[in-house]
Formats: structure tokens, C-alpha cells, sequence
């Protein structure tokens, strides 16, 4: 587990954002520890996990809501560690959205120019109205509109003071998921075409995948991996970021020669096999990972698959048809059961209970991790949030 992480920006963006060995208390409860962090001026950045990792506290540290037991914060070479909220180039969006009922669309947008006296504040009202595409709708009040629409004017009214950090705390949570999809789409459609910096808390993995270019995802007040979201689908180098992002079969294996480019286990008696790039332990005992999709389910004995990891003995235990895809789960002969998702393409019939089928999957696609690590950290229960 990462005690810090620091992703080095390009050369000449002047303005990143960075923490510098962050730490929060209270009391005794630990919500961020010794945090190291750099954000890229521009970029679209996730702060993800579950509920009490830390991450609205770092939020609302960067935000000045907060102040930090330990650690400094920068934008760009300027310390803003002890600057009051309002003196800092950062504004944030709640989920709450925080509209005044009592004003029209356009009067909500300009507010924070109007404080400040900017003369060509209607000009810039309508420009960044068209920009959230809520022109129309300027002479409405808050009450007349959507969630998705209301939200999209706390985003515009944020954005109007051209912050150099845009801080995202659960923004979409209180819609619903049709609005809330429509939204991610929206936002990153925003983020692309001007040059802010947006920093976004979330539990939701989809709506993290979605969106960032680089997610951070915390756990007990450190960053356990930090990367594209492609890279930390499918390599994961803890069990709780392979749990959390998704779906992951995790199976028992000990480990027989990592000296190779493949990585050779022995999977209760079947010999299968990882890259080694994807490879996080070298010896003993090692949990193999693999994604739901990335298994191929077939007729026992039907299919040669001399590129691929094959395990043998499996029985459909459960299939459920939710659509898109149907999902199996398969009892392999140690009593194990694994996920697999199958896209419903009609190519080929659905198995039934008590058929008996291979399992195969690419080298490419598995990753393997310390035995270790807890096999349930990171999974997602209803309770959780």
C-alpha cells in the first residue's frame, strides 16, 4: 500500500496542482496520511473510494475548508496552505448545488462578477450559459429546472470566476442514473474545451472510469494506486483497487518460476500463466486475478486453447440473464465458484445448470497479486454507502 504517490506533470504547466506530505487528524482517527500528490494543470483528476477513505477531506483541504495537521499545498510555485477559501483560485461544486431560489438563471451565473464589479459581466454570462448549452433557460428560475439542469448551473456559476482548480465533491449523487450518465458525459465534454483543472470526489467507479484521465483511488487515507483508468482495470496491484474497480475472480495459486517473461503458476494442480509485467509478487503463494469478461466459458472438452490459461472441471452453478450479457458462476473442482460474463451476441446457446465447461483466458488479461492482501478488500456492499 503507497504511503504516497507523485505523478510528475509535463513540462511548463505552471500551474499544477500539488500536496506535499498532507496529513489530517482528528482526534486520533487518521483521515489523510502523509499524502503526496501532483495534478497536472488541465487535466480531468478522480479522487475515488469508499465512504471515510479520505477523500472529501482532502477535497476540502485543497478547498481551504480544511486545514491540514501536517503538509503544504500549492498551485503552480504558490503555497496556499494558509489562505482563506475565498483568496484561494479554487471553487467548488457540491451536490447540494447551493442555488439562490430567488434569482433567475443568468442572475445565479453572474453573482460572484457582479461582487467583484466586472463590467462585461453579461457578456461572460452568456458565454458560459451557451457553454453548459443552458442559454434558454437564462430567465428561469432554479425551481423550473432539472437536477441535471441545476446542476449544470452550480457548474456554470463556478466556472464563471475562471478558477485555476475546479473541485467536483459527489456532484452527480443526487440525480438519478439516467441524468447522472448524461451528466458524466457532459462534464467531461466542459472539462475538454477549457483550460481548468477539474479535481472530482467520488464513490462511483463507472462515473471515475468515465470521465478522469487519472484516478487516485484511496483507502484509509492513502493512495493505494494511482494511474489511467484503463491501467488500474486491468492491472490492479492490490487486491482492494482490483476489487473496487469492478468485478475480479480471485484465485488461489503458488507461484513455480517467475524467472520468464510468463510467470508459471500452479493452480491446484493445473499449471497456468501471467505476464510477468502484470506480476506483483515473485514467490509463494499469489492470488490470480481475472476479470468476469475476460473468461471464456466453453462445452468441457470442446475447444483447444494453446495460447491461453485453461482450468478444467468446472460446473455452471448459477446463470443469471441481465441483458447485455448473461453471468455464470462456475464451481471449479476445489469448491471455488468464479464470475464469468458472457455478451449476449446469440453466436452460440446459453449454458444451463450442471453443464460441465472448461474456463480459458489470455495471459494477456490476468494480473497477480501478494496472497497476503485480504482476497475481500474493496468489495463493494450495499451497506457501504
Amino acid at each position: 500500500m503507497a504511503q504516497s504517490t507523485d505523478e510528475s506533470s509535463s513540462p511548463g504547466s505552471g500551474q499544477d496542482l500539488r500536496l506535499e506530505s498532507v496529513s489530517k487528524k482528528f482526534g486520533d482517527f487518521v483521515a489523510v496520511d502523509n499524502l503526496t500528490l501532483t495534478v497536472p494543470q488541465g487535466s480531468f483528476f478522480a479522487l475515488l473510494g469508499p465512504s471515510g477513505c479520505g477523500k472529501t477531506t482532502t477535497l476540502r483541504i485543497v478547498a481551504g475548508l480544511e486545514d491540514p495537521t501536517l503538509g503544504r499545498v500549492y498551485i503552480g510555485e504558490d503555497e496556499i496552505t494558509s489562505l482563506r477559501p475565498y483568496k484561494r483560485p479554487v471553487n467548488t461544486v457540491f451536490q447540494s448545488y447551493a442555488l439562490f431560489p430567488h434569482l433567475t438563471i443568468f442572475e445565479n451565473v453572474c453573482f460572484g462578477l457582479r461582487r467583484k464589479g466586472v463590467k462585461d459581466y453579461k457578456d461572460k454570462t452568456r458565454e458560459m450559459l451557451d457553454l453548459v448549452q443552458l442559454e434558454p433557460y437564462a430567465t428561469r428560475k432554479p425551481a423550473q429546472l432539472s437536477g441535471g439542469q441545476q446542476q449544470r448551473v452550480a457548474l456554470a456559476r463556478a466556472l464563471i470566476n475562471e478558477p485555476g482548480v475546479l473541485l467536483l465533491d459527489e456532484p452527480l449523487g443526487a440525480l438519478d442514473l439516467k441524468l447522472r450518465r448524461q451528466m458524466q458525459i457532459e462534464l467531461k465534454r466542459i472539462q475538454t474545451e477549457i483550460d481548468v483543472t477539474f479535481v472530482h470526489v467520488t464513490h462511483d467507479q463507472e462515473e471515475a472510469m468515465t470521465m478522469a484521465d487519472t484516478i487516485a483511488v484511496m483507502n484509509h487515507g492513502v493512495i493505494e494506486q494511482m494511474g489511467a483508468p484503463s491501467e488500474l482495470y486491468e492491472n490492479p496491484t492490490t487486491t482492494f483497487v482490483a476489487n473496487f474497480l469492478g468485478q475480479s475472480n480471485l484465485i488461489v495459486v503458488d507461484v513455480v518460476d517467475s524467472s520468464g517473461q510468463t510467470v508459471v503458476l500452479d493452480c491446484h494442480g493445473q499449471k497456468v500463466g501471467v505476464d510477468a509485467a502484470r506480476s506483483h509478487t515473485a514467490e509463494g503463494k499469489g492470488w490470480l486475478g481475472v476479470r468476469p469478461e475476460k473468461i471464456f466459458a466453453s462445452a468441457q472438452g470442446t475447444v483447444e486453447h494453446d495460447d491461453a490459461n485453461l482450468l478444467t472441471g468446472g460446473v455452471v452453478s448459477d446463470v443469471s440473464f441481465v441483458g447485455v450479457s448473461t453471468q455464470y458462476l462456475v464451481a471449479l473442482p476445489w469448491g471455488q465458484e468464479v464470475m464469468v460474463f458472457e455478451q449476449n451476441t446469440g453466436h452460440r446457446a446459453s449454458f444451463k445448470n450442471g453443464d460441465a465447461v472448461d474456463l480459458a483466458w489470455s495471459r494477456q488479461h490476468a494480473f497477480l497479486l501478494d496472497a497476503g492482501q485480504d482476497a475481500h478488500a474493496g468489495v463493494v456492499s450495499g451497506d457501504d454507502e
